[in-house]
C-alpha cells in the first residue's frame, strides 16, 4: 500500500491541494486503500473515495486493524546540531529522519558554518523531513526547529555530546528512561568552553571511534550507533 500523511485520522479525510497532487502522482484511483499517517505517532488504512484535479477524499477503512509498526524509539530523540553550508542540512535531516529522531534543533555555535538559515531554507528542511518519514515508514515526522544559540538550549533527560577524545560510548549510556538529546558540532568541533557548559549542564560527552569525522557525517555516526541497537 501507498503511504500517505495527512492532517489529521479521522473517519472522513479531504485533501488539500498539494496533498491531492500527490495522490495523483502516486497514480491512485477510487476505491484503492492507503496507508495515512499524521506525523504525531497515529497510523490507519484509509480508502480513496473521491479524486478530481481540485480535491481528494479519503475515508478511513473500518474493516481494517490499526496500522502500526513500532517503528518508534521507546523515548524521543532529540538531534541538537550546528548550522552548516550547502546541503549538508539537507542530507543530515533525511537520514537522521530515517535512523528514527522526534526533533532536529538547529544551533548557532562558536565555530558553526553558518550563522542563520532563511525561512525558505527552513521550510524546504521540514518537507525534507516530511518525505523521508514516509518514505521510512515513520509514524512521526521530526520537527526542524529554527536556529537557536548554544547557550539558549535546554533538553529534558539526558544529553549525549560528540567530542573526540572521549571514553564512553554511546551504547554505555544508553538506557530509554528518559528523553535522549544528541549534540554534533560543526567542522572544527564545539569549543572548549562550550563543552565544558555543556558539561556543567549535565551532558555526556562520548566518543565516535578513533576517526575524524566531518560534522555531516558525526550525527548519523551517533544516530547509528543508537539504531544499531535493534530498538
Amino acid at each position: 500500500m501507498r503511504r500517505l500523511q495527512v492532517g489529521e485520522i479521522a473517519p472522513e479525510m479531504r485533501l488539500g491541494p498539494q496533498e491531492t497532487r500527490h495522490v495523483q502522482v502516486l497514480r491512485l484511483r477510487p476505491g484503492e486503500r492507503l496507508q495515512v499517517f499524521d506525523g504525531r505517532g497515529a497510523e490507519a488504512v484509509a480508502v480513496l473515495s473521491e479524486l478530481d484535479a481540485g480535491h481528494a477524499l479519503l475515508h478511513l477503512d473500518t474493516a481494517a486493524e490499526a496500522y502500526s509498526r513500532g517503528a518508534e524509539y521507546p523515548q524521543p530523540v532529540t538531534l541538537a546540531i550546528a548550522l552548516l553550508k550547502g546541503d549538508k542540512l539537507a542530507d543530515v535531516v533525511r537520514a537522521a529522519t530515517e535512523l528514527g529522531v522526534s526533533n532536529i534543533q538547529l544551533l548557532v555555535t562558536q565555530h558553526a558554518e553558518a550563522r542563520d538559515i532563511g525561512v525558505q531554507k527552513l521550510v524546504r528542511l521540514r518537507r525534507i523531513a516530511s518525505e523521508a518519514a514516509r518514505q521510512s515508514e515513520r509514524r512521526v515526522v521530526p520537527e526542524v526547529l529554527e536556529p537557536l544559540p548554544l547557550g539558549q538550549l535546554s533538553w529534558e533527560g539526558r544529553a549525549l555530546l560528540a567530542h573526540p577524545g572521549s571514553a564512553a560510548r554511546v551504547t554505555d549510556l544508553l538506557d530509554w528512561q528518559t528523553p535522549l538529546t544528541l549534540l554534533s558540532g560543526p567542522e572544527g568541533g564545539f569549543s572548549e568552553a562550550e563543552v565544558a557548559l555543556l558539561r556543567e549542564r549535565g551532558a555526556e560527552a562520548v566518543t565516535l571511534g578513533p576517526r575524524i569525522l566531518r560534522a555531516e557525517t558525526a550525527p548519523l555516526a551517533l544516530l547509528g550507533a543508537i539504531a544499531a541497537t535493534g530498538v
